[in-house]
């Protein structure tokens, strides 16, 4: 009997790992095509989150993380190239929030299970954390860099989050929630 119970956790293992796996490598591939991150005028839109969100959903709070750093490394690496790379080159800008969406999308989903809930909050774990720790560490060089006055950082990344937030989290629950449909027949 213990030798069934040994190849069973041992075969919950391999399938957690792999979905992770995929999870990440679904960042990845949008991480590297326009579906990852829409630019905007004042920042890039991003549907990044889902497979963190979804990752946290399936495999606990361990596959959110591993899926959010990937995310998050992915901005950091996105964001070197471009005008944002002073802010983004900061990883309690860049990575810290993405690591956080899987930790909050993990304890909403283990609370209430609900898939568009924890879609929302998610997103909005990523929106608030990524403009929160640009106003905390990166206020004068976002406002060097928008040229603007450092006074009006906080009203411009409310502006920010105001306008992407919203589509991000539709975005969000659209498509966590049609996933995790079609999980569910997979995964018991």
């Amino acid at each position: 009997m213990s030798m069934v119970n040994v190849k069973k956790s041992s075969f919950l293992t391999t399938a957690r790992v792999t979905r992770i796996g995929i999870l990440s490598a679904i960042a990845i591939m949008m991480s590297l095509t326009p579906l990852g991150y829409i630019p905007l005028p004042a920042m890039k839109i991003t549907f990044m989150h889902v497979p963190v969100i979804i990752a946290a959903m399936v495999d606990g709070a361990p596959g959110g993380i591993v899926v959010g750093f990937i995310f998050g490394l992915s901005s950091l690496f996105i964001n070197l190239s471009g005008p944002m790379a002073p802010v983004f080159i900061n990883p309690l800008v860049s990575i810290f929030p993405r690591v956080m969406i899987g930790v909050v999308s993990y304890f909403v989903y283990k609370r209430t299970k609900n898939v568009p809930l924890t879609a929302a909050l998610g997103t909005l774990t990523n929106t608030v954390g990524v403009l929160s720790m640009i106003y905390v560490f990166a206020a004068q060089t976002f406002a060097n860099i928008k040229k603007e006055a450092v006074s009006s950082i906080g009203k411009i990344l409310i502006g920010i989050g105001i306008t992407n937030g919203p589509l991000e989290i539709i975005a969000a629950v659209i498509i966590s929630v049609g996933v995790m449909k079609a999980l569910r027949k997979f995964i018991r």
